[in-house]
């Protein structure tokens, strides 16, 4: 699905054979992985840094920003305001609820049963000092679908990133313990050794627990709330709703201007109480 979908947009990639793979990364073991798609003008982007960086423009551009909480709207048919937690009213046209992993908090009776925050352990290594071969752009940013693993080089000096893909146990994003577990280290400490084995004793420098939030499919919502003309729900996006953020906005926003229809993927309908994950 990946090759197909850079082929049909004519995104730059090049697919490398197992040789190829080899030859241009020595520090990396494949075992038995035969193939690999490289895009060389990705990248990666620093996810806080990105969004003060949005919020900042939206500011200079007449937005406001407020550090509140908001409270689930009651009622049905045209939704007029909302009240923060500090008791202030905000009045709007249109009303976009993009909450992530707080979503199903915010719509428990709706959305309970189908955006599934997870918990998902994030671990950091220590590279050797003066070694290049785990930072950019000796090595690339990668995922690794067969094991459900992916990683990030060494950015900063922060350490080799490397976490679990595979969608983890139920987690509240307020109240859940963020300190990783000794399985999951036992688990990635394996796979480390296998996949890049002169890491394979590397001192864990830094690791955090983080959530995704996926629907049942793992796709998108985006739709309309059954019991308002004017609130949207955005969500289900974890990781992939950051990167798609610009198309995701300029997606939504186009709904909210011309009212046109919804995608049925994006649909609420579509997003299942049971988790059967079709997009990755």
């Amino acid at each position: 699905m990946t090759l197909a979908t850079l082929k049909k947009l004519n995104v730059r990639h090049e697919t490398l054979s197992g040789s190829a793979l080899e030859a241009r990364y020595p520090q990396i073991a494949f075992g038995s992985i035969t193939w690999a798609v490289f895009e060389p003008d990705s990248g990666v982007v620093m996810a806080r840094r990105a969004a003060q960086a949005v919020a900042e423009e939206a500011i200079r551009s007449g937005a406001g920003y407020l550090p509140e909480a908001v409270g689930a709207p009651s009622g049905k048919g045209r939704l007029a305001s909302v009240t923060t937690g500090s008791g202030a009213t905000i009045r709007a046209g249109h009303f976009v609820f993009a909450c992530g992993p707080w979503l199903p908090r915010v719509f428990p009776d709706l959305l309970g049963g189908r955006i599934f925050p997870t918990r998902q352990e994030v671990f950091f290594f220590g590279t050797p000092p003066g070694d290049r071969r785990f930072a950019s752009p000796a090595m690339p940013t990668w995922i690794d679908f067969g094991e459900q693993f992916y990683g990030i080089p060494d950015l900063e000096n922060r350490g080799f990133k490397i976490a679990c893909d595979r969608h983890g146990p139920a987690f509240d994003p307020d109240l859940g313990d963020r300190t990783v577990t000794r399985e999951g280290l036992v688990e990635v400490r394996e796979f480390v050794g296998r996949r890049f084995p002169v890491l394979k004793d590397a001192p864990l420098v830094e690791a955090r627990v983080c959530q995704y939030e996926n629907t049942s499919t793992g796709d998108f919502l985006i739709d309309r709330h059954p019991d308002f003309d004017n609130v949207w729900l955005v969500g289900g996006g974890s990781g992939h709703g950051f990167k798609h953020g610009p198309a995701l906005g300029e997606y939504v926003a186009a709904r909210l201007a011309d009212g046109g229809p919804v995608e049925p993927r994006f649909s609420l309908a579509t997003k299942d109480r049971v988790r059967k994950r079709s997009v990755f």
